[in-house]
């Protein structure tokens, strides 16, 4: 597992990459996110952390920027239910069940590479197969001979 990039997150919103010294983006966090790295976000003054907030925000963005992230009625149940069953499920459930989507996906992925690559390998073996094994070559061998003359010099 990568090791996790610790953030800084100051008043101002600005979020500060300890790793590298320097202030970045949402953007920059979620990209460092979609490369596969792991955040850890500290409020610079509280110590609290602050990672979910951080990434709930980048969520969002990405949200408000395509206009689309939940469902209507899915929205209207998290607010209505707030963390008393929504809460539970999706540190429990959701979590869990997009890992093993992710991970058949993955499986399915692999398998389909291979019976590709299975056709590609079936099909060159039976090129090969029909060149060397066809019960009409010696016949179709016969009027090729015939209309170009003998094949060997010994036949004439």
């Amino acid at each position: 597992m990568p090791e996790k990039i610790l953030f800084k997150k100051y008043a101002n919103r600005r979020i500060y990459d300890t790793e590298n010294s320097t202030y970045v983006t949402l953007n920059q966090v979620a990209d460092m996110i979609r490369q596969g790295r792991q955040v850890e976000v500290i409020d610079a003054k509280t110590k609290e952390d602050v990672t979910e907030f951080i990434l709930t925000q980048i969520v969002l963005e990405q949200a408000k920027n395509k206009n689309i992230l939940l469902p209507k009625p899915l929205l209207h149940l998290i607010i209505q239910y707030g963390d008393n069953i929504l809460g539970e499920f999706f540190e429990k459930h959701l979590q869990q069940t997009i890992q093993n989507y992710l991970t058949h996906k993955a499986a399915v992925d692999e398998q389909f590479r291979r019976w590709l690559e299975m056709g590609m390998d079936f099909s060159n073996m039976t090129q090969k197969t029909l060149a060397d094994f066809s019960p009409f070559k010696s016949f179709f061998n016969q009027f090729g001979a015939s209309s170009n003359g003998p094949e060997n010099p010994e036949d004439k």
